[in-house]
């Protein structure tokens, strides 16, 4: 165990903890508008780490990689659609549902795995994932609807992941945020655009404080991107599982003690499946785990 590795993911994940906060306090801000400035922000934000790093070689060697140029594309769109329901379930008062999707995002990601790489599922595994749609079918009688926001977040984050994992430690946190608000920009410049000819820009137009926190929409985006990474480098995958759930449980604090969303009964019982199934993947991963140690000790 890396104390500094601990450091690096608790403070990473407590940061997308209270991000619905920094969000609620950009008001009046749209959430179309708080997605384009966090893109282009981010953009510069890389761009003076690149700079102060001295990495803009590294930068520049996987611009002569053409697939790996096209797959940080492809993250980028996933990631600008995860940022865009995320933003917009903060603004409508429906953090709880956005806690929801992160808290589903683990097993997602080992449904995508059964899906896109054809990995087989254990038992235990294949239990967990009985649960947790289970929970969906719960939450989706309890909210009269779908949680879309939830599975799109799920999904998105799910497959961003995926994506992430592919490209593996070719591509480090830097390069690949900045390879994927470079291929956002323009869309982002579009938004902006509308958003300026239609109900206007709010940028500089509602004071001195409000502008500081808009403008550090990038640092706010990349410097918890920037803690995983170290973390990653420093803690063991199991450690990284634990501690995921951090950012979601926050949210949910949030959602249900700050910002008092309703939970009636059958959204607090298909919260509780949801956890459920957490834990029993959890039990897997540790169980996992423990069989690896088991055969390496064996092997020395």
């Amino acid at each position: 165990m890396s104390r500094s590795g601990l450091a690096y993911a608790v403070s990473a994940y407590l940061l997308w903890g209270v991000l619905p906060l920094y969000f609620l306090a950009l008001a009046p801000t749209g959430a179309f508008e708080i997605v384009a400035w966090r893109i282009l922000l981010s953009l510069v934000f890389c761009a003076l780490l690149l700079t102060v790093t001295r990495t803009w070689r590294s930068l520049a060697a996987l611009l002569r990689d053409r697939r790996v140029v096209f797959t940080m594309g492809l993250a980028g769109v996933l990631i600008f659609v995860n940022w865009q329901a995320y933003v917009y379930a903060t603004l409508s008062d429906q953090v709880v549902e956005a806690a929801l999707g992160y808290f589903i995002n683990p097993i997602v990601t080992v449904f995508l795995g059964v899906l896109v790489l054809r990995e087989r599922l254990n038992p235990t595994q294949w239990v967990a994932v009985g649960i947790s749609l289970t929970a969906v079918v719960v939450l989706a009688v309890g909210y009269g609807r779908m949680p879309w926001i939830a599975l799109v977040l799920a999904f998105s984050f799910g497959f961003y992941g995926l994506i992430k994992k592919r490209v593996g430690p070719k591509v480090d946190a830097v390069s690949g945020l900045t390879l994927e608000t470079a291929w956002l920009a323009p869309v982002a410049a579009v938004q902006l655009i509308v958003v300026a000819t239609t109900s206007g820009l709010t940028l500089g137009a509602n004071g001195a404080w409000h502008a500081v926190l808009l403008l550090l929409a990038g640092a706010v985006t990349a410097v918890p991107l920037l803690l995983f990474a170290a973390a990653s480098r420093r803690l063991p995958l199991i450690h990284m599982g634990f501690i995921q759930y951090f950012a979601p449980f926050i949210q949910f604090l949030v959602g249900v003690f700050v910002l008092h969303e309703p939970m009636p009964p059958e959204r607090w019982v298909g919260f509780g499946l949801v956890w459920l199934a957490l834990i029993v993947l959890t039990f897997d991963l540790v169980r996992g785990a423990r069989s690896a140690r088991r055969e390496v000790v064996d092997l020395v």
